[in-house]
C-alpha cells in the first residue's frame, strides 16, 4: 500500500523540481523530504528518482506515479469532504490566499461573517500574488484563493480548480487635484505602476500605448497603497482598480476611462472540495462582503 502522504511528496517534487523547494511547501527539513521519497521508492518497488549530477530526477516511473497521485489525493479529498458534510455546524481550517486590495477591501467584512455564522471555522490567510496563488491551491498549498484578472489578460486555469467571480472591479485613473482629467493629457506625466511581468502592468502600459504615447513609470511597487500615496503628494498619476477608491485619501482625482475598463476578482477552489461546508462558509462570507462593496 503506497503512503498517501508519500504521494503527495512525490508529487511537489514533480512540481517544485528539488529537495529545497518541497522541504519549504511541505514545512518539512530537506533531510525529511529525501526520506519520505526513499520510503515510497521501497513501497513502489521500482526506482523513482535518478541523480544526473547534482540533481535529482524523476524516472519514467516516477513520473507515471507522480501524475497518478494528482487524481488519487482529490478523490481522498473529495471522500473527506463528503464524510465532514453530515456535521451540524461546519469546522476545521481553511487556508485562505489572497492579494493585496481584495484583503482591505473584503477581509474586514468577510472574516467577522465567518466567526458569526461558522464559529468552529478558522480561516488562515496569506497574502499571495494571484498567478502563484492559483498554482498553489492546485497544488493544495491553499483551500481557497482570492485572485484577479485584467481585461485580454487571462489568469491561469487548472483542471481541477472551480472559479466563482466575486466583483467586477471597475478601473479609474487616479490624479492629484488641478491635474489634467484624461489618460491622453498625462503622456508627460510621471506614472506608478505594479512591477513588470504582472497583467495590471501589461494593461497599464498597453492602455496607455493604445492612447498614444508611451507612459514615463518613474515609480515600481506592487503595494497600491503607495500609488495612492505618490498620487496624492502630486508625484505620479496611476490607474487603480475600484477595490481600492474607498480608502483612497482626500485629495485624489477619480477620472473614469473613455472605455469602461474591469478587472475580474474571482474565488477559486479544488473541485474535490466543492462541498467542503467550512470552504463554503468562507465562500459565502466573501461573496456578501464583494456585494456590500459593489453597492456602495
Amino acid at each position: 500500500m503506497l503512503d498517501l502522504h508519500r504521494l503527495r511528496t512525490l508529487r511537489e517534487f514533480a512540481l517544485r523540481g528539488t529537495v529545497t523547494e518541497v522541504a519549504d511547501v511541505l514545512g518539512y527539513s530537506p533531510s525529511a523530504v529525501s526520506q519520505q521519497l526513499a520510503a515510497l521508492e521501497r513501497e513502489a518497488g521500482v526506482p523513482l528518482l535518478r541523480r544526473s549530477g547534482r540533481r535529482l530526477l524523476l524516472t519514467p516511473a516516477g513520473q507515471e506515479l507522480a501524475d497518478a497521485a494528482g487524481p488519487v489525493l482529490g478523490l481522498v479529498e473529495e471522500v473527506q469532504t463528503r464524510l465532514r458534510a453530515g456535521d451540524d455546524s461546519p469546522g476545521g481550517t481553511v487556508r485562505l490566499a489572497v492579494f493585496q486590495s481584495a484583503a482591505l477591501a473584503l477581509l474586514p467584512t468577510a472574516l467577522p461573517m465567518v466567526a458569526r455564522t461558522a464559529p468552529r471555522v478558522r480561516v488562515e490567510v496569506t497574502q499571495s500574488e494571484p498567478a502563484q496563488a492559483l498554482e498553489d491551491t492546485w497544488s493544495r498549498d491553499f483551500d481557497l484563493v482570492v485572485a484577479e484578472e485584467y481585461p485580454h489578460h487571462s489568469a491561469p486555469h487548472y483542471d481541477g480548480l472551480t472559479r466563482v467571480t466575486l466583483i467586477r472591479d471597475r478601473i479609474a485613473l487616479a490624479t492629484p487635484s488641478g491635474s489634467p482629467t484624461s489618460l491622453a493629457e498625462h503622456r508627460d506625466s510621471a506614472w506608478v505602476m505594479e512591477p513588470r511581468g504582472t497583467a495590471s502592468r501589461h494593461f497599464a502600459e498597453q492602455l496607455c500605448r493604445v492612447a498614444g504615447f508611451e507612459p514615463d513609470v518613474r515609480y515600481e511597487t506592487a503595494d497600491l497603497q503607495a500609488h495612492l500615496a505618490l498620487v496624492r503628494a502630486g508625484l505620479a498619476v496611476a490607474l487603480i482598480p475600484g477595490l481600492m477608491w474607498p480608502s483612497a485619501p482626500d485629495g485624489i482625482v477619480r477620472v473614469e476611462l473613455d472605455d469602461a475598463m474591469h478587472r475580474t476578482v474571482f474565488a477559486a477552489f479544488r473541485d474535490a472540495s466543492a462541498t467542503d461546508a467550512s470552504i463554503r462558509a468562507t465562500l459565502t462570507a466573501l461573496t456578501s462582503a464583494a456585494q456590500q462593496v459593489a453597492a456602495a
